[in-house]
């Protein structure tokens, strides 16, 4: 049973202003793993006035400075890997091989990403009379959440550190216990008292004072839509910098081409993958329509072999956050079923054999593009299979939504692949599995604003300041 008692402010772990907890529930097992400290608006106040005091003098530092600090918190990161990926397991659900392998793996490389990029970024520049700098923005309000832990923590931590910002990190209360690791990580690596403080608790009320306080300078968020919207009109009255990852219903197009079997077949395991709680997840996988009976019977086949159970084993998805998670999910397979789309695998309640925890079943429809489940974001292990009639026909469908966050593309000929990236409205597009740290990542449309991973990832971060001299007479 885990206790984590105290918030973080000020380089002190600190009882919070009210005595006050909050039970967290492992999602496989229905059980309490653990209680945490809940802060009050009083403690974001104490954490924001650290960071404060904490900016003047951390916003000067040297980049050397900065790198070291950095690369004292790698050392560290990379010793208590195992650690990260077994909080994450507990907390979200993920399988173990998925939480101690590709969840803390993606902490590690946005560090080391933040580190590659100090080392060579430009803060200042000439050009002609004018001196361009690029500054600290000041104080920043992280707000992140339970789906991947350590990916959308550490892409907010570390770029704001290494371009000088003091900040105040609020994880997500249903996952708490790998940002209290990740915590005593910036503690022992020597981060000074202030830079970072973090305090645990509800969104609604620390995330409000943290939106709303007039000495944040900037917000970054990532989570739902609403959530987001409401941030925003929060952030107006003190006109703040708002940086906004929000949600996607993320188009997968699969090219007519020999690899169209093996394309459907990792892009439905994929969409299994984090038991679908992904906001760039290929949720729509859009298919030629007249090969839709051997797609159909790739991804039905695909869906019902992937092992789902206890994530301490050697399965490839555990359940989904929660008990209000899975509800949400089974809602939106039952209006599947009630608008006809063709349910080809899994379907409504637990896998056969489960008896208790947030275990959903992995379910592949076949739909259009009109219905509910190929509109919202289900945020669950549901693929919804979408048949084009053409390249035209897939674009215009994989564009056909509010949301623009990520895209996949997977064909034979690389250069038709790219020339369909190139036509999606989607900030973010992989081609045939491609990754990159420093791609920047990040929405069109309602998906969002602004940019994170990578130099683009700093930019969130910085202020520009242009310093004009004279002309050179003569």
């Amino acid at each position: 049973m885990r206790e984590y008692l105290k918030l973080y402010i000020d380089g002190q772990w600190v009882n919070p202003a009210e005595p006050k907890t909050a039970e967290v529930i492992n999602p496989a097992t229905e059980e309490v793993s653990g209680t945490i400290a809940v802060g009050s608006v009083a403690d974001i106040d104490r954490a924001v006035a650290a960071a404060r005091r904490a900016f003047a003098g951390w916003s000067v530092t040297s980049v050397a400075q900065r790198v070291d600090i950095l690369q004292a918190i790698e050392a560290e990161y990379q010793r208590r890997m195992q650690e990260l990926g077994e909080a994450v397991m507990e907390e979200m659900g993920a399988p173990a091989s998925l939480a101690c392998g590709f969840h803390t793996f993606l902490g590690l490389g946005h560090l080391q990403t933040a580190i590659t990029v100090l080392k060579e970024y430009k803060f200042e520049e000439q050009r002609g009379v004018t001196t361009i700098r690029r500054e600290p923005i000041g104080v920043c309000g992280l707000i992140t959440p339970w789906n991947w832990p350590m990916n959308q923590t550490c892409v907010k931590i570390f770029p704001a550190l290494a371009t000088g910002c003091t900040m105040i990190l609020k994880p997500p209360q249903l996952a708490p216990y790998s940002a209290q690791i990740l915590a005593e990580i910036l503690h022992s690596s020597g981060v000074p008292a202030g830079v970072f403080n973090m305090v645990q608790g509800s969104g609604a009320v620390l995330g409000t004072a943290l939106t709303k306080h007039q000495d944040v300078d900037m917000i970054s968020f990532t989570g739902s839509e609403p959530v987001g919207v409401q941030i925003s009109k929060d952030a107006a009255d003190t006109v703040k910098r708002v940086g906004l990852e929000l949600g996607g219903k993320s188009a997968f197009i699969v090219l007519d081409d020999a690899a169209l079997a093996d394309n459907v077949a990792g892009a439905t395991a994929g969409m299994m993958g984090n038991s679908g709680q992904t906001c760039s997840a290929g949720s729509r996988l859009l298919v030629p329509a007249a090969r839709l009976d051997e797609a159909k019977k790739v991804a039905a086949e695909t869906a019902n072999g992937v092992s789902v159970g206890d994530p301490t084993g050697n399965v490839a998805m555990g359940p989904v956050v929660s008990k209000g998670q899975y509800n949400t999910i089974q809602d939106y397979i039952q209006k599947g079923i009630d608008e006809g789309a063709e349910l080809i695998a899994g379907g409504l309640g637990r896998p056969e054999g489960i008896a208790k925890g947030a275990f959903v079943r992995p379910t592949v429809f076949v739909a259009t593009n009109d219905m509910v489940i190929a509109r919202e974001e289900i945020f669950g292990p549901v693929l919804v299979v979408i048949p084009y009639k053409d390249i035209d026909d897939a674009v215009a469908i994989a564009n056909d939504s509010t949301f623009g966050l990520g895209g996949y593309v997977n064909g034979t000929d690389a250069a038709q692949c790219k020339a369909v990236a190139r036509r999606m409205r989607t900030g973010w597009v992989s081609i045939n599995g491609g990754f990159d740290f420093h791609a920047p990542f990040g929405g069109y449309k309602r998906s969002g604003n602004g940019r994170e991973w990578g130099e683009f990832g700093f930019e969130e971060y910085l202020e520009v300041k242009s310093m004009i001299e004279p002309a050179p007479a003569g």
